[in-house]
């Protein structure tokens, strides 16, 4: 290859490295400065309920890919100075820059993988020997199908860049969309039009350049049928979580109204008239059940907790529940005001609802003890009864959402059937300002 035209392919490679830098620092900016301004704006419920999941350090993320980026463009500068190094110094620095490639676009939970596009080009570039230059078009290839967003969302739990963006005015969205498009759009064109000029330059031929597109288009094709794919599975994640939230509010109300109509039973021969008075009780709560079904449907959020405090919703469902049953239930925490994120009193309001359910329905149980204590930043949430517990205990639909519930909130739980039944839940609380 002469000096003209390997001045031009090292000009397009280092173009195609220059737009990936900026994709890469433009989505993990935006991931970054999102976050922060969610944080600010106290807006953590709302956007925590329309996600799958977040990363973990938004501001570590984008420290790693601008470090990772900058080895990346040193790898490219050191190997067009390093022209008279032996052949084997291409061959570790292409190595370099693939697992380079990798961190990067795990580091973005796979919003981005154009950075394998980069990897291709230096490879058909600078491999001279066949086989080490298949067996990296092959790696980069299959690299650049399998880190797809669509296709390993299905089955990991990643954040999306697209979330973070509609959290924004739907003006602010069309501007980082069309940024977000135009640069990988240019990384695809940039990439393509520097295949071509190579292979002609290398081979005298475009058959390979066909043969190539075809290939574009069969992935493109799988990775259309990964999208719907993946659109179905968010599809079903959506309909469990609010068969969830209508369980765990449908459940409670009629074991409740269940347990009310066992008493009245009981006491109409003998004392219509307290029984009368259980009955107006069982239609008050009905209603107010009905109230939080519809609420919970249209906002997933318990009706007691739109108008009560936390600790006043938990006290009246309490004594809802030991008014409509002979069940004692006993509330204590040594906390002067429980007041959490909505996300994290949803949480702990949903887990005592569905524990004290299960302790009446399946555990029969005639006294149920609840404390709630901060330890160490967490909030230490028990639930014990004096049911007749569950030594073998299976995973059910009650139990199953307790701890979705609270690996959402990166806590844990434990059950525990050997006496009675206890629930031991430990939730840590974010940011300290946000307890009071």
């Amino acid at each position: 290859m002469d000096n003209g035209k390997e001045r031009y392919v090292v000009t397009f490679q280092g173009a195609l490295l220059a737009v990936n830098f900026l994709a890469v620092a433009f989505i993990s900016i935006v991931i970054y400065s999102t976050s922060e301004l969610i944080r600010s704006h106290y807006d953590a419920r709302v956007f925590l309920d329309s996600v799958e999941t977040i990363p973990v350090n938004p501001r570590k993320n984008l420290i790693i890919c601008m470090v990772l980026m900058a080895l990346l463009a040193v790898s490219f500068i050191t190997r067009q100075m390093g022209r008279m190094l032996p052949g084997w110094w291409n061959i570790a620095s292409l190595a370099l820059d693939f697992g380079l490639c990798i961190a990067i676009i795990y580091c973005l939970d796979f919003n981005y993988n154009g950075l394998l596009l980069l990897v291709f080009a230096y490879t058909i570039a600078y491999s001279k020997d066949r086989k080490l230059r298949l067996l990296f078009v092959v790696m980069a290839i299959s690299g650049y199908l399998v880190a797809d967003y669509s296709v390993l969302s299905i089955n990991m739990p990643l954040y999306n860049f697209s979330d973070y963006v509609h959290y924004y005015s739907s003006t602010t969205q069309q501007y980082l969309l069309s940024a977000y498009n135009i640069m990988n759009s240019l990384s695809i064109i940039l990439f393509i039009v520097y295949c071509i000029y190579v292979i002609n330059v290398q081979r005298g031929t475009i058959e390979e350049v066909n043969m190539l597109y075809r290939e574009i288009q069969k992935a493109n094709e799988q990775l259309q049928e990964y999208a719907d794919m993946s659109e179905r599975m968010a599809q079903t994640r959506e309909r469990n979580r609010l068969a969830r939230e209508i369980h765990d509010t449908l459940g409670h109300t009629l074991t409740g109204i269940a347990m009310g109509i066992d008493a009245c039973l009981a006491l109409i021969d003998s004392n219509p008239e307290l029984t009368k008075a259980q009955l107006g009780k069982l239609s008050d709560v009905s209603r107010e059940g009905i109230r939080d079904i519809r609420r919970s449907v249209n906002e997933l959020r318990p009706d007691a907790l739109e108008r009560l405090s936390l600790e006043v919703a938990v006290r009246k469902m309490i004594t809802d529940m030991s008014q409509m049953s002979d069940v004692q239930i006993f509330f204590e925490t040594d906390e002067q005001c429980l007041k959490f994120d909505e996300d994290e009193e949803n949480a702990i309001y949903r887990v005592i609802q569905e524990s004290i359910t299960n302790a009446v329905r399946h555990g029969e149980a005639k006294k149920i003890w609840i404390s709630m204590k901060k330890e160490e930043g967490e909030i230490c949430l028990v639930i014990r009864d004096n049911g007749k517990g569950c030594k073998d205990m299976k995973s059910g639909f009650g139990t199953k959402h307790i701890k979705e519930r609270i690996e959402m909130l990166q806590g844990t739980v434990a059950f525990d059937g050997r006496n009675g039944f206890t629930v031991t839940a430990r939730i840590p609380i974010r940011w300290g300002e946000n307890y009071d």
